[in-house]
C-alpha cells in the first residue's frame, strides 16, 4: 500500500507548479489583455467624440454641451462640409500635392541612395551626412528663406512650390532609409548582372528597385501620410482658397464669430479617410519595412 501510494503522492506534487504556473500565465494573459484594451479605449476617445460631433446640430450643441444625449441626428453635416465647406475640392488639392511630391521624392531618393550604397567615391560619406544632417534641421527656422524664394521664382501661390518644398525636404530621410537598406543586398547579382551586359541604370531599375520594394512601401506609406496631413507649409506658401489642400481647407471652415462645429469635424473626418486607406492597404509591406533586419 505504501509502495503503491508513493508514485501518486509524487505526480501529485509535481502536478502542482505545473498548475500553479498555468494559472499564473493565464491571469498574466488576462491582465495584459485588460491593460491593452484600457489604453486602445482611451486612444479611441478623440474619434469617439469627433464621430459623435459630426452627427449633432451646432444648436443643439450649444445649448445642451458637448455630453448631452442630441436631440436629432445630423448626417447630413457631412454632405454640408462636402459641397459648402469645399472639402472636395480640397481633397483634390491634397492629391494634385501629394502624388507628385511622393513620386519624386522616392524616384530622386532611390537614385542617391543607390549611388551611396553601391559605389565608393571621394565624398561618399561626406554627401551621407549630409542628407542625415538635413532631417535634424527644424524646417520652422527656414519659413522666412523659404517664402522669399518661392516669391522670387514666381512659385508662391503656386502647386508647383508646394510639390517642389515637400519633395526637397523629405529626401534626406528617404535616402538615409533606402541607402541602408541598398547596403544589405548581396553584390554578387549585380555582379552577374554587369557580366550579363547590364547597364547602371538597368541594375537600378530592374534589380534594386524590385528588391527594395518593402522599404519603398514603408517610406511610401510615411511619405503619403506626412505629406498629405501637412499644415505648416500650407499656409505659407498657399494663399488662394481654391488652392489650399484639405488640412488648410477645414481650418479655414472656424470663423472668427461663430464656427459650426459639428459641419468642421465632419470635415476632418472626410479628410483622414485617404490615408486610413493608404495604411489598409499597404499595411502588410508597411511592417515589412519596419521589421527589415530584425531577424538577423
Amino acid at each position: 500500500m505504501t509502495t503503491a501510494a508513493q508514485p501518486s503522492r509524487a505526480a501529485y506534487l509535481s502536478a502542482v507548479p505545473v498548475a500553479r504556473r498555468v494559472r499564473k500565465d493565464r491571469f498574466q494573459q488576462f491582465f495584459f489583455f485588460s491593460l491593452m484594451l484600457i489604453f486602445t479605449l482611451i486612444w479611441l476617445i478623440p474619434l469617439f467624440s469627433a464621430l459623435y460631433t459630426s452627427i449633432r446640430v451646432q444648436g443643439d450643441l450649444t445649448r445642451s454641451g458637448f455630453w448631452s444625449l442630441p436631440s436629432e441626428i445630423a448626417l447630413g453635416n457631412f454632405a454640408t462640409a462636402w459641397e459648402r465647406g469645399m472639402v472636395g475640392t480640397y481633397l483634390g488639392n491634397s492629391f494634385i500635392i501629394t502624388v507628385p511630391s511622393l513620386i519624386g521624392t522616392l524616384f530622386l531618393s532611390s537614385l542617391a541612395a543607390y549611388a551611396l550604397a553601391r559605389y565608393k567615391f571621394k565624398g561618399n560619406m561626406l554627401l551621407y551626412f549630409m542628407f542625415v544632417a538635413g532631417t535634424m534641421l527644424p524646417f520652422q527656422i527656414l519659413l522666412l528663406p523659404v517664402f522669399y524664394l518661392t516669391s522670387r521664382l514666381g512659385l508662391y501661390n503656386q502647386f508647383g512650390g508646394l510639390i517642389l518644398i515637400h519633395t526637397a525636404f523629405q529626401l534626406g530621410f528617404c535616402t538615409f532609409v533606402l541607402r541602408n537598406f541598398m547596403r544589405t543586398v548581396p553584390s554578387e547579382i549585380l555582379e552577374a548582372a554587369r557580366i550579363d551586359g547590364a547597364g547602371e541604370f538597368r541594375l537600378y531599375w530592374q534589380i534594386m528597385m524590385p528588391l527594395s520594394l518593402p522599404a519603398l512601401a514603408a517610406l511610401a506609406t510615411l511619405e503619403f501620410t506626412w505629406i498629405f496631413n501637412d499644415y505648416l507649409w500650407a499656409i505659407v506658401l498657399i494663399s488662394s482658397a481654391s488652392k489650399k489642400p484639405v488640412t488648410a481647407g477645414v481650418a479655414a471652415l472656424k470663423g472668427q464669430f461663430n464656427t459650426d462645429w459639428p459641419v468642421l469635424v465632419a470635415g476632418a473626418l472626410i479628410a483622414t479617410l485617404p490615408t486610413v486607406f493608404v495604411f489598409t492597404f499597404l499595411q502588410r509591406y508597411f511592417i515589412q519595412g519596419l521589421t527589415l533586419g530584425s531577424g538577423k
